[in-house]
């Protein structure tokens, strides 16, 4: 089957906030390995492998051009270099990141509304565009069955996802649904714990790529934003 790649904001390998959060989905996109959770003590009824493990498959991450299968005549080097040269315009920032709610999921999102954030999705989206082959009619239907507003479905037509520009939420994915309300307050009570408050540099974006469907994305390239950084 044919191969995806997705542009995503994934920290560096060698970064804290990379290994806690691999650990805890039980993955590391860099190797691929399988990580061994760390201990749960006070949610160890929960079947924790099975509430990670969508977020798992695609790695510890926050999305800035959803999956696509490559356009005719597009290839991965060239995606890739194009990585480089849009990174190396780019300035790093800052903002501030910690556990919270995302409907019935769990993500860490950042405290504060930040422009620099919002700009990079925005121009992830646009510029990666042309790399992108449009959406199957499975895929479609796929993106459909959840609610669309008229201009979300235009935008999954036009860009190949719904959920961008004025609807962009940044969001790294700490679970699957919790329908339990109960148990999503304990969640997100260790949550909070296990990733306190903290103020994180965005220096990077990363290219991830999932061989075929079914199977879990991995990081192939990370290009490095200017050193320069900005407040949010």
């Amino acid at each position: 089957m044919t191969a995806r790649y997705a542009i995503y904001y994934a920290p560096a390998k060698d970064d804290p906030l990379w290994r806690k959060a691999s650990a805890w989905l039980g993955r590391d996109a860099y190797d691929g390995r399988s990580i061994t959770r760390p201990d749960v003590a006070e949610l160890q009824d929960i079947d924790l492998d099975a509430l990670t493990a969508d977020p798992r498959g695609y790695g510890f991450h926050a999305t800035l051009k959803a999956p696509f299968e490559l356009a005719d005549g597009a290839t991965e080097e060239e995606l890739l270099a194009f990585a480089q040269t849009f990174a190396a315009g780019r300035i790093a920032f800052e903002g501030r990141l910690a556990p919270a709610a995302l409907g019935r999921f769990l993500a860490l999102r950042l405290e504060e509304p930040s422009a620099a954030m919002d700009a990079l999705a925005s121009d992830c989206v646009r510029a990666f565009d042309p790399f992108r082959a449009p959406l199957s009619a499975f895929d479609l239907a796929r993106r459909r069955k959840s609610p669309l507003s008229p201009e979300q479905d235009a935008r999954l037509v036009e860009w190949g996802y719904p959920y961008i520009f004025d609807d962009f939420r940044f969001h790294m994915t700490l679970t699957g649904k919790v329908a339990d309300g109960q148990v999503f307050a304990r969640i997100l009570s260790k949550l909070s714990d296990m990733f306190p408050a903290q103020t994180h540099r965005f220096d990077a974006i990363a290219v991830f790529k999932q061989d075929s469907r079914g199977e879990p994305f991995r990081i192939i390239s990370r290009a490095s934003f200017a050193a320069t950084t900005v407040s949010p």
